[in-house]
């Protein structure tokens, strides 16, 4: 009888040891004062307060949300697009396109890291400034400038995740029945029309979840900027995120009772924007009424 409990244990103490318990310690922390070292001393609302009332810490909040949008938007209409022609009958080598368009997701992020600090030097012969010379603009500081770091990080987050997000469309699509889009090309519907009321509608369990994902995701953007700005990712504002808000508070600050506020915050703030675009992202291929 017990036997069936003993096969499921070590999930459960597992995750109690290295889920559960730092959640509720995090939580405990929020309304306390500690460095790490020395006895906490209890601080009631203190640390949401200082938080708050910090204008860094809403500067991060600003980056992210910035560079959330501009990294996982374009990735979510790319990744459709994308599977939609990866799964189309005359593609040849579609494997080796399937396997070419995923390996940013598993490549290490210090290759990235190196890849797209020569893409974007801010030196003028820097690829990403001589392409932009070709089109007649100014090079631009990447590095250095607010919207360059904002631009090239977003990329770098597009670049890295629209792979994943188009092997989980291309899943969904390659699960739609074939009959739907022959009924519909009798009935005289162009590919267009058959991708615009029957490949997206049907997507739309796919969708959620990549948009509940990416939004997670994005508002946790932690990786990118720290490896494209390396030594100067926590002493530069242009680029703070909330997750480096809370990880300089912590590690380079030792206040643990402020980066357990922030992380509290951060948790609400990842519901409500979650929890919003998934509202948005359920009206997909929903037919309107007429009243």
């Amino acid at each position: 009888m017990y036997s069936a409990y003993l096969y499921i244990a070590p999930f459960f103490i597992i995750f109690a040891i290295i889920g559960l318990y730092p959640a509720i310690f995090s939580i405990y922390l929020a309304f306390q004062k500690w460095n790490g070292l020395s006895p906490m001393i209890p601080a009631g609302l203190e640390n949401f307060k200082t938080v708050l009332t910090d204008s860094l810490f809403w500067k991060s909040v600003y980056n992210t949300i910035v560079m959330g949008i501009m990294g996982t938007a374009p990735q979510i209409v790319f990744g459709i697009i994308f599977a939609y022609l990866l799964n189309m009958a005359f593609l040849r080598f579609k494997n080796f396109f399937r396997v070419t368009i995923f390996m940013p997701y598993i490549t290490s992020m210090v290759a990235v890291a190196l890849i797209f600090s020569v893409l974007f030097s801010d030196h003028e012969s820097s690829l990403a400034n001589y392409v932009l010379s070709l089109a007649g603009l100014d090079p631009v500081s990447w590095t250095s400038s607010e919207w360059g770091t904002k631009l090239a990080i977003s990329i770098m987050v597009f670049w890295r995740w629209v792979g994943y997000n188009t092997i989980i469309y291309l899943a969904g699509i390659q699960s739609i029945p074939n009959d739907l889009y022959e009924a519909a090309s009798i009935d005289g519907a162009s590919k267009i029309q058959q991708f615009r009321h029957i490949t997206i509608p049907m997507l739309k369990p796919f969708i959620i979840l990549t948009v509940f994902t990416s939004t997670v995701g994005a508002l946790q953007l932690f990786s990118e900027p720290t490896v494209f700005l390396g030594n100067d990712a926590f002493t530069r504002d242009e680029a703070m995120t909330i997750v480096m808000y809370l990880y300089r508070d912590a590690f380079r600050l030792q206040s643990f009772g402020t980066a357990s506020a922030t992380a509290i915050i951060l948790l609400i703030l990842i519901t409500a924007i979650a929890a919003i675009n998934v509202y948005l992202s359920s009206g997909i291929g929903r037919k309107r009424r007429n009243g």
